[in-house]
């Protein structure tokens, strides 16, 4: 019995969570966030995203979320405050992107 209770532990679902904050990439990490522009997060995709969240928490994204936020990025027509609503897995300090949507 032991056995079939640690399979339906390890086959259980994990829940994702709603993260709220603001898209910068990994380049300008640091730098005034109301500021920083959608080009500047497009032109520097290649080091990566994260979310900074209201109470300063830095999320970087896995490589997934790197691509969705990229898609989502050149979709956007906002230029700065790059807002967004992620729903995702927190491992560690990444961030697992199941979606995201730039507000």
């Amino acid at each position: 019995m032991k056995s079939v209770c640690t399979l339906f532990l390890l086959a259980a679902p994990i829940w994702a969570a709603d993260f709220s904050g603001t898209v910068v990439d990994i380049m300008c990490r640091g730098k005034d966030l109301s500021s920083h522009t959608r080009e500047c997060a497009v032109s520097c995709a290649k080091s990566g995203y994260a979310l900074v969240t209201a109470d300063g928490k830095f999320l970087k994204f896995d490589e997934s979320g790197n691509a969705r936020t990229l898609a989502a990025l050149k979709k956007a027509t906002r230029e700065k405050d790059l807002k967004a609503k992620v729903i995702g897995n927190l491992d560690g300090d990444v961030l697992k992107v199941q979606s995201i949507e730039l507000q």
